[in-house]
């Protein structure tokens, strides 16, 4: 795929201060739980799934209230201990000592001054500073406000410093990025794109894989990947996002394609066999990522097995525009700053098809009216003045494009957006841009205990050992021979050549093992 990155691009800068680290009059304290209503709202990414009935909501599974208890104390002493090697912070000078390099260090500084950037802004995020629309190389706290003029009209208490210490010494810049709000959901309407793509996810390809619409009773979203569980009979299904796969409406939460029965034509895929919405930040990041200790990262995922009457010889992992795709990338807090920010991605989607963007930000923070903190791994700003992704295509699979002839590697999987409540404004003289958040994937897949399939004959493999694994646990357990005789039928051809009806137990037991 030979697309030119237009506005989100790297180029290497000097360290110079931060002359543009500056915030309005109306936002300097505008993020306090206790103010009026009439301020603005922290940044609150949106689902961007598509739902028949405006009724249907997503479900949130939260932990329980003894949980947050413990944590609360251990997140205290946590930071407690770390409060004795950190400096003050910087006003109009950056510090002498090491600039932060990696993720993780990032994640910290900001989690020390926590307190004070909420106070100051809708919400913070880690990446590179942004000068003039364009991602330089220089590691910062990105701090998002309403709207943001020059220190000139700014007096020193409405200020951010220029850089943020933390322990050690080790610091960063402080960039400021202009985040337009929208009171109210802006209409969007349900399906912009109609193109030979989109046609086959919707319905017209004979076989559904990553991209594909995938239908509940009353939302439609997309499917992410083929994949398999680590526990049980190793079943093969599929991932998508749980706000698509999940509504509490009906009892059995079940998924079809590419519409249910009571809306359209439609194949009954499976059902929900396990789901997260959200879970605790040192659960999800290994570490205490803020200070409230009410901090919970959006992992909005959910897996559905096949069933068993569903034909998986109609399931492909190539992805219809992209090919075939490489391992999970996993993402490492030691790792380097630039092995994730900036990096090229692309989607391939039921509503928007195949485009591309650039990560823009990892570890999105922001709270809510009740002052909850809450995460989102990833921002995402699409390329070539198109947005990333619309509405119903929560569940697309996150890709970073291949270097030097390597497959595309999936690193997280779309929740949803602000297309319809707010937009980034990253270039004075230039329109805001809409903006696209999403799950880190290898975290998910450990907790869902699940491998991605990556290879149409790893499928193949699958699909031969879900039917032996049937036929094992049956014949063990005294399955007589008329209904063992029906399961038969179901076998693969090449399988059943390998089964002689005498020894039948033995020759399963060779295959098995």
């Amino acid at each position: 795929m030979e697309q030119t990155r237009s506005d989100l691009r790297f180029h290497h800068s000097g360290s110079t201060e931060s002359e543009e680290s500056a915030l309005d009059m109306e936002r300097n304290c505008c993020n306090h739980v206790n103010l009026p209503s009439s301020s603005p709202p922290p940044v609150q990414p949106f689902a961007s799934n598509a739902q028949h009935s405006e009724s249907n909501a997503a479900y949130f599974s939260w932990p329980t209230s003894s949980r947050l208890i413990d944590a609360a104390e251990d997140r205290a002493n946590y930071f407690g201990n770390l409060q004795k090697g950190v400096l003050p912070e910087t006003l109009g000078r950056l510090p002498s000592r090491q600039r932060a390099t990696t993720l993780l260090e990032l994640m910290t500084i900001r989690a020390f001054h926590s307190k004070k950037l909420r106070r100051f802004s809708l919400g913070t995020a880690i990446g590179f500073r942004i000068r003039r629309g364009v991602l330089t190389d220089i590691p910062a706290i990105l701090v998002f406000v309403a709207h943001k003029v020059h220190r000139q009209w700014l007096n020193q208490f409405q200020c951010l410093p220029a850089a943020l210490e933390g322990p050690g010494g080790v610091w960063c810049d402080v960039d400021v990025v202009e985040f337009s709000y929208y009171g109210a959901p802006a209409a969007t309407p349900k399906e912009q794109l109609y193109t030979e793509l989109v046609d086959g996810f919707r319905g017209s390809d004979p076989v559904i894989g990553s991209g594909s619409q995938v239908a509940s009773q009353e939302t439609y979203g997309t499917l992410g990947a083929i994949v398999k569980s680590r526990t049980g009979n190793r079943q093969v299904g599929f991932l998508t996002n749980r706000h698509v796969a999940v509504d509490l409406d009906y009892p059995n939460q079940k998924m079809f394609h590419p519409l249910p029965p009571n809306l359209g034509p439609g194949v009954y895929l499976g059902a929900v066999e396990r789901a997260t919405s959200f879970i605790t930040d040192d659960q999800w990041y290994g570490i205490f990522a803020g200070i409230n200790p009410e901090t919970f990262v959006r992992a909005d995922g959910a897996f559905i097995p096949f069933a068993d009457d569903f034909n998986i010889n109609n399931v492909t992992t190539t992805i219809k525009g992209i090919g075939e795709i490489g391992d999970v990338h996993i993402i490492d807090l030691q790792s380097q700053i630039g092995s994730l920010i900036g990096r090229q991605v692309v989607k391939a989607g039921r509503s928007s098809g195949l485009t591309t963007g650039t990560i823009m930000a990892y570890a999105l923070e922001y709270n809510d009216e009740k002052g909850i903190c809450f995460f989102t791994d990833f921002l995402v700003v699409g390329e070539n003045q198109q947005t990333f992704d619309l509405e119903g295509d929560s569940g697309s699979l996150i890709l970073l494009t291949g270097q030097e002839g390597e497959k595309p590697q999936p690193v997280g999987i779309i929740w949803g957006g602000t297309a319809n409540r707010g937009r980034l404004k990253l270039k004075v003289g230039q329109p805001p841009k809409n903006w696209t958040s999403g799950v880190d994937l290898g975290r998910l897949l450990d907790l869902l205990e699940l491998d991605l399939i990556t290879t149409n004959e790893g499928l193949q493999g699958m699909r031969s050992n879900q039917y032996v694994c049937v036929f094992a646990s049956g014949s063990y357990f005294g399955i007589d021979n008329v209904y063992l005789s029906l399961l038969l039928m179901k076998l693969p051809w090449k399988i059943k050549e390998m089964l002689p009806q005498v020894g039948l137990i033995q020759q399963l037991g060779s295959l098995l093992f």
